[in-house]
This record gives C-alpha cells, sequence and structure tokens, in this order.
C-alpha cells in the first residue's frame, strides 16, 4: 500500500488509516482479525478514541507489539484541561504504550467550544504539557466543519487536521463542507491531511438504520473504488480514516492497493 508524507509530523502514512471506531462493540477475536488483515495489507496509521466503546483495549496487546512500526493517533473530546489531561493518561493505559505520536482535540465543530479548549485551563494546555513530557509528539485537530478548522488554525499551528472529504460533498458544495480552503491552507502551512467520511454517501434515510457507521456508505466495490480514489486524488490528503463498517474495510483496502489518480471531476 501506497504510504504518503503527513506534513511536518515527518510520518510516511498508509493512505488507508485504521479507524478505532470499528471496534466498538467487537469482542477480542473479531478485532484480532480486522486489525492483522489492516496490517498485513500494509497500514501503519492507526486512529482511536476513548468515546469508541472498547477500541483502546482491543488495540491495547497490538499497539504494545508492533509500537515501533505504527503512527498511534489518539483524540480527545474534553475541553477542560484537568478532564483532558485525565483522559489523555487513560488512553496510553489502555492502548499500552507511552506516548502518541499525534493528540487530537475531538469533533470540535461548534467554536465556543474551540474556544473553549485553547483558552486558559483550556484542553490544549494539557495536551501541551504532555508533549513537553513526552508523552505526546504532535497535535491535531478534528471537526466536520471546515470553516471551524479554519478558525482552529488561527488561534493554534497544528500538525494535522481530520476532515470530511468525498465526492457527495464536492458535488453539493457549500460554505459549511467546502473543506477545499482547509486544503489549500494545509499545503501552504505544512499541515498533515487526514480525510474521513470519504466512503459516504449521505444521512441514513430513515431513523432504522445500524448504529454504525454513523452515515449511509457507498456498498459495492465500483462505488468504494471511486470514493477512495476521488478522495486520496485531492491536493494534500495524505490518509483517508477507514469506515466503521467492519464489511467495508476490507474493500476500502483493497481500492487503496489499486490507487488510480483522478485528473478530472465527472459532472
Amino acid at each position: 500500500m501506497e504510504r504518503r508524507l503527513l506534513g511536518r509530523t515527518g510520518n510516511m502514512s498508509s493512505v488507508i488509516t485504521f479507524g478505532g471506531a470499528v471496534l466498538w462493540e467487537c469482542n477480542q477475536e473479531v478485532a484480532d482479525r480486522i486489525i492483522k488483515l489492516s496490517l498485513d495489507h500494509g497500514v501503519n496509521h492507526i486512529d482511536v478514541a476513548p468515546m469508541y466503546g472498547v477500541a483502546e483495549l482491543r488495540l491495547g496487546p497490538w499497539v504494545k507489539e508492533y509500537r515501533g512500526s505504527l503512527f498511534v493517533a489518539c483524540k480527545t473530546t474534553k475541553r477542560a484541561k484537568k478532564e483532558a489531561a485525565e483522559e489523555l493518561e487513560r488512553s496510553l493505559e489502555r492502548l499500552q504504550t507511552d506516548y502518541f505520536d499525534l493528540y487530537q482535540l475531538h469533533a470540535l465543530d461548534d467554536p465556543k467550544e474551540l474556544e473553549t479548549a485553547l483558552g486558559p485551563d483550556g484542553a490544549m494546555e494539557a495536551i501541551l504539557e504532555a508533549k513537553e513530557k513526552g508523552l505526546v509528539r504532535h497535535i491535531g485537530i478534528t471537526s466536520h466543519r471546515p470553516p471551524t478548522i479554519l478558525k482552529a488554525l488561527e488561534g493554534f499551528d497544528f500538525d494535522t487536521v481530520l476532515v470530511p472529504v468525498n465526492y457527495v460533498l464536492r458535488a453539493h458544495r457549500i460554505p459549511e463542507n467546502d473543506y477545499e480552503p482547509v486544503l489549500a491552507l494545509a499545503g501552504e502551512r505544512n499541515v498533515g491531511v487526514i480525510a474521513m467520511k470519504s466512503v459516504a454517501k449521505g444521512r441514513w434515510p430513515s431513523k432504522d438504520h445500524p448504529k454504525l457507521p454513523w452515515y449511509e456508505p457507498l456498498s459495492t466495490q465500483e462505488e468504494i473504488d471511486e470514493a477512495v480514489w476521488f478522495a486520496l486524488s485531492q491536493q494534500n490528503v495524505t490518509t483517508l480514516a477507514a469506515t466503521s463498517d467492519i464489511n467495508l474495510i476490507p474493500m476500502m483496502i483493497d481500492a487503496a492497493e489499486r490507487f488510480e489518480l483522478m485528473t478530472e471531476v465527472k459532472q
């Protein structure tokens, strides 16, 4: 699988990131199968968060065994310093590691929460202190709202951003979902870009739907090929966070291994 430079982190990340949300309610046996499949195909970038059920616990043994060859990214939804520091320490313990390659302020869609996280006694203070101790190497932010990411980059020089990138959003572009200004700024500042929801089709059409993923995904190999290739063809995108649908992960990996650069947007 192709690897790309993740901005100023210096890491050569696989173009597919293992998304920990897929392990939300998995037992260890099921988790082991999908983790092993991913690693066997060259995935070396892992993204996880405490809010993903038992995911940290399921990943822990693998992180411990393969720590030297993995880029481990974790996240916090806490906005205050004390709570964020406690959550970071707990994640280190559950993932059986002494440090995170990347630690991210997670799901920062609300500008008011962003102000809190970056302000006095905010979560960023905890992350910076952890970095001084060697517990965190790089700092990132995740958001579904590109305008919030742009605002965040005004207030702090993040090493990475995680943002939705897919052709459905591109076809229905409005200021609230337009990721292109984020990609352009990331290129100017050497900020690594991790794309999420690359195989999202849209919101679930009814309330009667699976718990995961949160969105209705594309489901055929042809559709996933096009979605993965489109996202990986966008300027400055390094890697795609894999879907939380365990049945689609092999299809995303397959698409990534056959990646073909798209040079035109079909109308």
